[in-house]
This record gives structure tokens, C-alpha cells and sequence, in this order.
């Protein structure tokens, strides 16, 4: 049984990121539009524009927190404070599950403001699972861990990267975020196969799914989620969809922000293939 069944959650449709550029007019739009991602950080001091756009869309869709600053592979403990406000939030949002990035991102007790790569490692995954136990614990909801994009693999590895997502998610017990444009972007920075890479995932965790959009320079793709969906990440979301079903879906679109309407347009693309897998 998948994990989204166990735990009684089911596909939400295409969504997109609630961005400060987005708080005056999303919660206002008339377009089709399934629920809405936001940035835990932004939120958990509560007051001004931001709640004000944040209760406005909890009152016309699912809001699903999506963090940056949990760093579940980080040397140091968990942060109480933030654990506690993160709780809070997914409490008051009534979010279904919520969801962070399996690196790390702080070190010394100074935030790096980066999502920094984990080697893939037996101890890596030793580290990481009471972690996030711990984590699942604490919040009270289900748990989602996401791919991140990397472009040096780190010391100490004796796991494909494939591999380790597996072991932390299984010995855990927690779902997968799978981000389809890191997937893409680390194949071609670090010369693999992209859909042997998927087939080699525990894909029955796969509870929400990522699409953004990179820029591709001379000798490296970067991880921008400032352009559209290109043609090959679509190829390869469908690939994925007809492995997992409707899966929930989020199109990021944090750097160089377009209109309402051009992100609304990419969120509409990905539900229309989710339809076609639905109706197949």
C-alpha cells in the first residue's frame, strides 16, 4: 500500500507557491487554481500582509507548509523553537502533511541559507532516520522529504543517490517529495540516466511532486526555479505519472517572478496532465 493511501491522503490537484509578489492578488483570483504551497519561515511570526494573504487563501484552498530551514542532516540538534512554531503553523493551516528538503542548512548554529547535500552513506542515513522520527513525532502530521538539487556529491559516499533516498524514507517512514527539475538537473550535471534513477525509487511514497524551471549555462545546470518548465523535466513528469498515478502537484516559480497569470498558466499544464493520467 502507497503511503499517501496509509495515511488517508489523496492527490490535491496543481498548486503554486503563495510568494510575497502573490499576496494582494491570489487570494482574489478566478482562475482554476487547486491549493497553494507556502514557505513555513515566512510565516511562523504571524501579523501584517503576510497572515492577512495567508488566511485569505486557507479559506479558498489546502495550504500545504513546505520548509527550508529544518536541516534534518545537520550535525546539531533540532531546533526546539522552530519545531514548536512549525507545529503551530501546520496546526492552524490544518495542512493534511508538510515537508522539508533531505540536507542540511545550518552548521555552528548560523543558518547557511542554502539547502547543502548529505553524502550518501549508510552513516548519513543512520544520522538522519531518528531525525526525522523525531521530527514526525513532534508536528503530528505526515512527513515528506524532498530530492535536492546538488552539483558536488560529498565526501565519505558508499550509496547511489537513488539508494539513499531509499533507506532514509523506508527505515524512516516518511513520504517522498519528488522535485522532477532537480532530478533532471542533477542527471545531466552528474551523468546519469534520469529515468532509470526514478524506476530506482520507492515511487509508492511519492506524495506531492515539484516542477520548476532551471538555466542552463555552459558546463553546469542550475537549480534557478526562475524560468518555465522545460520540455524534457514535462517528459519526465509524465514518466513519472504513469508509474504513480495523480500525484499532489506544485509549480515553483521563486526567482525572476512573472505575472499571476503566467505561473497560474504552467499550474494549468500540469493539471491537465493530471487529468489525462486520471483518465487513463
Amino acid at each position: 500500500m502507497s503511503y499517501a493511501r496509509r495515511h488517508g491522503l489523496k492527490p490535491l490537484g496543481a498548486g503554486i507557491g503563495l510568494r510575497r509578489e502573490f499576496y494582494a492578488r491570489l487570494p482574489e483570483t478566478s482562475r482554476a487554481l487547486d491549493w497553494v504551497e507556502i514557505i513555513p519561515e515566512n510565516f511562523l511570526t504571524l501579523g501584517g500582509r503576510p497572515q492577512r494573504a495567508l488566511d485569505a487563501c486557507v479559506e479558498r484552498w489546502p495550504v500545504l507548509p513546505h520548509g527550508v530551514a529544518l536541516n534534518i542532516g545537520g550535525p546539531e540538534p533540532l531546533d526546539e523553537d522552530y519545531l514548536s512554531g512549525l507545529k503551530a503553523l501546520v496546526e492552524r493551516v490544518d495542512a493534511p502533511f508538510f515537508s522539508d528538503h533531505l540536507c542540511y542548512s545550518r552548521l555552528r548554529g548560523a543558518y547557511l541559507h542554502d539547502l547543502l547535500p548529505l553524502p550518501f552513506s549508510e552513516e548519513a542515513v543512520e544520522h538522519v532516520v531518528p531525525r526525522v522520527r523525531e521530527v514526525k513525532e513532534r508536528v503530528g502530521r505526515p512527513f515528506l522529504l524532498e530530492n535536492p538539487s546538488y552539483y558536488a556529491r560529498m565526501p565519505g559516499g558508499t550509496l547511489d543517490e537513488a539508494d539513499f533516498l531509499r533507506h532514509v524514507a523506508e527505515e524512516a517512514d516518511c513520504g517522498l517529495l519528488l522535485d522532477v527539475n532537480n532530478v533532471y538537473v542533477n542527471a545531466r550535471n552528474h551523468g546519469y540516466d534520469p529515468r532509470a534513477f526514478l524506476d530506482a525509487l520507492p515511487l509508492e511514497r511519492v506524495v506531492q511532486i515539484h516542477l520548476a524551471g532551471h538555466e542552463q549555462q555552459p558546463d553546469v545546470i542550475i537549480d534557478t526555479h526562475g524560468a518555465p518548465v522545460c520540455d524534457e523535466v514535462w517528459s519526465l513528469y509524465r514518466y513519472v505519472l504513469e508509474r504513480t498515478g495523480p500525484v499532489s502537484t506544485l509549480l515553483e516559480w521563486d526567482q525572476d517572478i512573472p505575472s499571476l497569470e503566467a505561473v497560474l498558466d504552467e499550474a494549468d499544464r500540469a493539471r491537465a496532465v493530471l487529468a489525462e493520467v486520471e483518465a487513463r
